[in-house]
């Protein structure tokens, strides 16, 4: 059973026992208008409701018109339909049209259109709606677990990736398939869509600290299918390729720990430092694999600055506090 179940059978027993408490008629109907409110986060909660109960209450405006003047015949609904619902869509309040509808829809059921039944109708908007309101900003699931799963799970991917690229400048014939870097990007873009939930519920002093951290990770991947594309220039063993194999080693080892080491950063400035002192390439096959990898070095190094700059959340503290491994 999903919690926004839960929530939802909650909110719709707290509004009908007000309801009734409050002896008002059909009681149920707050219950209806409870489940209607019922959403996902609290920013989105307290938009939605507020463009329901107001959609709810232009609605009751346009239907107390209608049926005072036309009566209650069906075809007086389409009327209804064709004159109200542009306005409330250009009053902003597009996300209530379904609980208007329902509101004037029961006052259509009921044949009779006054002052009191506006005010029985608005009261169970209170009820129901607030109900959901309730609900909703009492208690949202933790998402900093789940986010912490799925930055554990991109951290593994992209050690696995460096990996494959160490292999691959060892042994140009190494065959890979690369699945791992799609795997890396749902898992990216997961992260991205958890964080932006996370900042919904959030509704004072929001953290962007996991928005953070997953936009970096995004930018990196960018990075390392450029990377993918350099290593795979490399058809050949070379020495100068088996150095850099050795810094996506240590990087593989680095993107797995919470704070940025720099180890990979100081062996890449000194391989760099070591590229200067060798000689020029002889033949025109060894000099486009050199100028791949040298290209190869400098998308690391924007790879680094990337990690060295964003910070990525802390599992123990609410604020971001650590810079991630690379």
């Amino acid at each position: 059973m999903g919690f926004r179940v839960i929530k939802t059978a909650i909110a719709a027993f707290m509004a009908v026992l007000i309801a009734d408490w409050c002896r008002l008629p059909g009681p149920t109907s707050a219950g209806l208008l409870a489940i209607l409110g019922v959403d996902v986060t609290r920013k989105r909660s307290i938009r939605t409701i507020s463009a329901r109960f107001f959609a709810s209450v232009v609605g009751l405006l346009f239907a107390s018109v209608l049926f005072h003047f036309l009566g209650f015949h069906y075809w007086v609904l389409g009327v209804y339909i064709l004159t109200a619902f542009p306005v409330i869509v250009r009053a902003g309040f597009k996300e209530g049209i379904v609980t208007g509808s329902v509101v004037v829809f029961r006052v259509f059921s009921g044949g009779e259109m006054d002052l009191h039944v506006i005010l029985v109708q608005i009261a169970l908007l209170l009820i129901g709606l607030g109900s959901a309101m309730v609900v909703n900003l009492a208690y949202m699931p933790a998402a900093d677990p789940q986010m912490l799963r799925i930055r554990k799970r991109i951290d593994e991917l992209f050690s696995k990736i460096f990996q494959e690229f160490a292999a691959t400048l060892r042994n140009p014939d190494e065959v890979w398939a690369g699945k791992e870097l799609i795997e890396a990007d749902k898992a990216v873009l997961g992260g991205i869509e958890a964080a932006k939930r996370s900042l919904e519920n959030q509704v004072i002093h929001p953290n962007e600290g996991w928005s953070v951290y997953f936009y970096m990770r995004k930018t990196q991947l960018d990075s390392i299918q450029h990377m993918m594309h350099l290593v795979s220039q490399v058809y050949q063993r070379m020495p100068h390729a088996e150095m850099v194999s050795e810094l996506f080693d240590q990087l593989s080892r680095d993107v797995l720990t919470e704070s940025y080491t720099g180890r990979t950063e100081k062996l890449l400035a000194d391989v760099q430092e070591e590229f200067k002192r060798m000689e020029l390439p002889d033949t025109r096959e060894e000099f486009e694999m050199r100028s791949a990898i040298l290209q190869l070095c400098r998308e690391l190094e924007m790879y680094l600055k990337i990690a060295k700059k964003d910070k990525a959340p802390s599992p123990i503290s609410d604020r971001p506090q650590s810079t991630n491994g690379s």
